[in-house]
């Protein structure tokens, strides 16, 4: 015979958000454990019991089937015991991301603060106006509060920025300032294979676009990222992650990069020598940084290159084209191909339109035409750096879609720029490439790792 299973009392319900005190992260992570537990204590007390009744099942005797009354038993579990995390001085540290249903009081229940000095303040105070207004979705922020639940301070970060927006109780009353956010630095490892395209292959391996851009401009003069990597090809990146109290908050400086192609085998690594600004060399410690990006913009095929004559477009009439034109959406950033002062930032109307030139060293100078917009500060006089962005593509002068018009020019001279050969910086000396060698070797290292494990992955 089957025995009776008989199913306990539940035990008290759990108790409704917002009730009791308010658990640390370090708790809720036990409460989950104890949790699991609970529910495998379960699944093996379900597997006896199914097991006693197939035993039942074959021994009993020939007739009408028998048949099992299946109960669903659904159990409460206690909750664990709240337990705080003391910062040292009496208060607690809580931490949460603000939703989009969020109101100022809900948020600050979320965080566990029970304060209507600190609610009224950011309600109706025209100082806590500006941080109430950075209160968006997705934002992470910080309370400090007592064990009542009277807040200390409220930490709100501001978009692309290096500050935060802090709310503090001083005494009776309420202050708003600005804070310079301390920041963590840690190194990410990231490595991949090309299946389709480039474009593809790192968003799969979670490599940052701030990241790409910086491999693109160290090796963009090597290759091309749009034609010349093919299935198979691998890369393996190291570069900075920077975070603050835990979380990431963007990607840094990449300090070493590999790609594994079918034709050659592309390596770079970071160094700054003393009293000197940093770089990108190769193994042997010979100087990446090249004087002139091969291109203006990332990953954009040339729809017209530099020639002697051809048919234009809209004048239907033949004329020497002395660029190279890059067709891309409107909007896409211009980067400058070096460093130099802004010459020309205006409209001209000889089918230009938007146009940009830049002054380099010696007697090199770069134009982009047919911009939708400058970017904000280029103005005649500016200097620039290599990579920051001047303008956006567009469709302004004489122009039959959106694309970049980009000349190189020596002595004023329009020179096809994917034909010459631009120069470089200096190697590093005896001295430096000692040091160098120290810091490549732990970087490789890195490499290597990065790269067995994309192996490891295929395998």
């Amino acid at each position: 015979m089957m025995k009776e299973l008989t199913v306990p009392s539940p035990p008290t319900p759990l108790p409704k958000a917002g009730e009791g005190n308010f658990v640390s992260r370090w708790s809720d992570f036990h409460g989950i454990d104890r949790l699991l537990r609970h529910r495998w204590a379960a699944a093996a007390i379900g597997s006896v019991s199914l097991l006693s009744m197939v035993a039942a099942f074959a021994i009993a005797p020939a007739g009408e089937a028998p048949r099992a009354d299946l109960q669903t038993v659904l159990e409460q579990l206690p909750a664990p015991n709240p337990t705080l995390l003391d910062t040292g001085d009496g208060a607690f540290l809580r931490e949460e991301r603000v939703l989009r249903s969020d109101t100022v009081a809900s948020l600050m229940n979320r965080l566990g603060v029970a304060d209507r000095e600190a609610l009224q303040f950011l309600r109706s105070n025209r100082q806590a106006q500006k941080l109430t207004q950075q209160l968006r979705p997705g934002t992470t922020v910080t309370a400090k509060y007592g064990a009542n639940g009277e807040l200390h301070t409220l930490d709100v970060p501001l978009p692309d920025n290096d500050t935060m927006l802090v709310l503090e109780r001083r005494g009776k009353r309420f202050v708003t300032r600005e804070q310079a956010i301390e920041f963590a630095s840690r190194t990410t490892i990231r490595s991949g294979e090309i299946r389709g395209s480039w474009a593809d292959a790192s968003d799969t391996a979670g490599v940052p676009d701030a990241v790409a851009s910086q491999l693109i401009a160290i090796f963009g003069r090597e290759i091309d990222f749009h034609r010349d990597l093919r299935p198979g090809d691998r890369f393996s990146l190291v570069y900075e992650t920077i975070s603050h109290r835990g979380q990431t908050v963007r990607s840094g400086r990449l300090l070493a990069a590999e790609i594994r192609s079918q034709k050659k085998v592309l390596q770079a690594f970071w160094f700054q020598p003393e009293n000197s600004s940093g770089a990108y060399y190769t193994a042997d410690g010979r100087s990446l940084r090249q004087t002139f990006l091969r291109a203006p913009l990332e990953l954009a095929p040339v729809s017209s290159g530099f020639s002697g004559a051809r048919l234009h477009p809209i004048l239907q009439t033949w004329r020497a084209h002395k660029g190279v034109d890059y067709p891309a959406p409107t909007g896409t950033p211009v980067q400058a191909v070096a460093d130099g002062i802004v010459d020309i930032a205006e409209y001209q109307n000889n089918g230009y339109g938007n146009l940009v030139v830049l002054k380099h060293d010696g007697p090199y100078s770069s134009a982009y035409g047919h911009l939708n917009d400058f970017a904000p500060g280029i103005r005649k006089g500016m200097r620039v750096r290599q990579g920051e962005t001047i303008g956006a593509v567009g469709q302004t002068g004489l122009a039959t879609g959106p694309h970049l018009h980009y000349e190189f020019r020596v002595n004023d001279e329009q020179i096809d720029p994917l034909a010459l050969a631009l120069p470089i910086t200096t190697p590093l000396d005896r001295a430096q490439r000692a040091r160098f060698q120290g810091a490549r070797a732990a970087l490789l290292a890195q490499l290597e790792l990065a790269g067995q494990i994309t192996l490891a992955a295929l395998e």
